[in-house]
This record gives C-alpha cells, sequence and structure tokens, in this order.
C-alpha cells in the first residue's frame, strides 16, 4: 500500500453540473436579456426619429446634415410620430390573435380533423397569395399600377403583405398545434422519420413567415413616419409656423427675398451700421453657420425659406 506522501496530488475537482450559478453569472445573464431588447427599442426610435426629421425639413428644402441634431433629439422626436400606429398595430394584432385562436379552438378537436386540414390548407393558400400579391411593391413599385394618392398608396402593399403572412403562419401553428403533431412531438414517441421532418420544415416555414411578417411591418411602420413628417411640415406651413420663435433681423446690407409678409424698414444710418430692419419672420431652424427663417403669412404656398448667413453682417432678435 504506497504511502500517504506517495499519492498523486488531487487533481482540480469537475464541476458540479447541479451546482447553482454563481451570483455575479447569474445577474449578467439578467442585464443581457434586458439590455439586448433595450438596445433594439433604442435603435428603432432612433430610426423612426431620423426618417421624421428628414422628412419634415426636407419639405422646406432644408438638408438635416446642416442641423447637426444630436442622438436624443432624434429620440425625442420619434415617440409622437410612432405613438398611433404603434398602438393601432397592437390592436389589431390583438384582433387577430383573439380571432384565430376561437379558430384554432373551434378545429382542434380530434374528430375535426378533416374540417381542420381544410382551414389550414384554405388559410396557408390565402396567407401566400396576400402575400406574392403585395410583395412586389418592396422592389418594383414604381412599375406596378398607380394606386390613389394618400394614405392608400403608402399603405396597402405593405399591409397585405403583413396580413397575409399571419394568416400563413397561423396555418402553420395550426398545423402543429394539431392533435397528431402533438403527439410526434412527444419524446418518447415512434412516428415516421418523414413525419418528423415535415414538422421540422413547418418550423422553418414558420420562422420565414415571421420575419416577412416583421420586415412589412417596419417598411409600413417606416413610410408612415415620413408621410407624418411632411404632414407636420404642411400644417405648420398652413397655421403660420405659430410653434416656431418669431425673428426680427438687423442687417448691414439689403437682403433680397421673396417671402410674403415681411415689414421693411430702414432704420438710417443715426441707428448704427445694423440699419436695415425686417420683421415677420420666424426661425425654422439654426445651424452653427446658418439660419432658415420662413414668414409667419399663414397659407401651403408660404414655405419659402429664407437662408441667412449666422456671421457679423446680421443681427438676429428671437423672440417666443
Amino acid at each position: 500500500m504506497p504511502e500517504p506522501h506517495d499519492q498523486p496530488p488531487p487533481g482540480p475537482r469537475a464541476a458540479d453540473p447541479a451546482a447553482p450559478p454563481s451570483p455575479s453569472r447569474a445577474f449578467l445573464e439578467k442585464v443581457a436579456y434586458i439590455a439586448a431588447p433595450g438596445t433594439i427599442v433604442l435603435g428603432l426610435l432612433y430610426y423612426f426619429g431620423t426618417t421624421y426629421t428628414q422628412a419634415y425639413y426636407a419639405t422646406f428644402g432644408v438638408p438635416t446634415a446642416d442641423l447637426q441634431l444630436s442622438v436624443e433629439a432624434y429620440l425625442v422626436r420619434s415617440p409622437s410620430a410612432i405613438f398611433f400606429p404603434l398602438w393601432l398595430l397592437l390592436f389589431c394584432g390583438l384582433a387577430v390573435l383573439l380571432v384565430l385562436g376561437c379558430a384554432g379552438r373551434l378545429v382542434g378537436r380530434p374528430e375535426q380533423r378533416a374540417r381542420r386540414e381544410a382551414v389550414t390548407g384554405w388559410l396557408l393558400a390565402t396567407g401566400l397569395l396576400l402575400v406574392l400579391a403585395g410583395f412586389p411593391v418592396f422592389f418594383w413599385e414604381d412599375r406596378l399600377p398607380r394606386l390613389p394618392e394618400g394614405w392608400l398608396r403608402q399603405f396597402v402593399p405593405c399591409l397585405t403583405v403583413a396580413l397575409g403572412a399571419t394568416l400563413a403562419f397561423a396555418a402553420v401553428q395550426l398545423r402543429l398545434s394539431s392533435p397528431d403533431g402533438r403527439d410526434r412531438a412527444d419524446p418518447g414517441d415512434r412516428a415516421d422519420p418523414g413525419d418528423r421532418t415535415a414538422d421540422r420544415l413547418w418550423l422553418a416555414a414558420g420562422a420565414l413567415l415571421l420575419g416577412v411578417l416583421t420586415m412589412s411591418l417596419f417598411f409600413g411602420m417606416a413610410r408612415y413616419v415620413a408621410a407624418a413628417g411632411r404632414v407636420e411640415a404642411m400644417q405648420d406651413a398652413a397655421g403660420g409656423y405659430v410653434s416656431s420663435p418669431r425673428a426680427v433681423v438687423y442687417s448691414r446690407v439689403p437682403v433680397t427675398h421673396h417671402a410674403p409678409g415681411i415689414l421693411f424698414d430702414d432704420l438710417g444710418s443715426a441707428k448704427g451700421p445694423y440699419r436695415y430692419q425686417y420683421r415677420g419672420f420666424r426661425v425654422l431652424a439654426k445651424t452653427p453657420a446658418r439660419l432658415y427663417l420662413v414668414s409667419h403669412v399663414p397659407g401651403q404656398k408660404s414655405r419659402t425659406l429664407v437662408v441667412l448667413p449666422d456671421d457679423n453682417t446680421v443681427r438676429i432678435e428671437i423672440s417666443p
């Protein structure tokens, strides 16, 4: 029998698979579950805020690259732009899920197998036809027949794709949640390998349909946000930019412009170098090098933009 000092030193003990994770690891896992969705939400808010801002200022001809807005400025603009369509999509999605859930319960009994297969085939065929009918708009929108101007032209194609993907995904769920599908999903079953392969293909089809649904909704939301920016710009122009601050311009030299409703006054040389006064402007945007001014006159045709350099040639008095 070997002496105790002759025995080899014990090696590192294997980790006990049943041991609970360390507190630090559990904390990091919880942070990952929270941070990943939060990052996606912030990215979407930034994208929609950028889309809204670009559409708004492009209506007046202002390049957003000159504005040098911060990330926070884009994030602040996004909630008001997506509030209505987001709630509408949530309510519509809830209604669709309730209807399809009730339909699944009605045809989910084993004795209604023939009816369930008929409903599954009808949902799948209808959904795929709607997807194929609306999907070309993503690539060949300019070649398709023109829809009427307005919201129909903007959102009917992408909502058609979303509805088709939802119906087809409901068919996949109905197929996989059938009594036969549950029997094959049992770990102890001895179903035909071909049936298990078919189930995997149905699962893959469901994942693809979820991707199509997500992309179509994203495309529709982006279109809505861009249209909301343009509509907001038109409304501000029609109302005379009441929410924009007033500006009185004092210039060293006469300012040539075509903005309506601007009052001009030559104060004379006794008032100093800034003798030319212009009243009636509203500040639309300001950059480190330029001032973008519009007229206070309401009306759709009052979108004339006056761009002045922000230097010592002009002096601006701004008031609410």
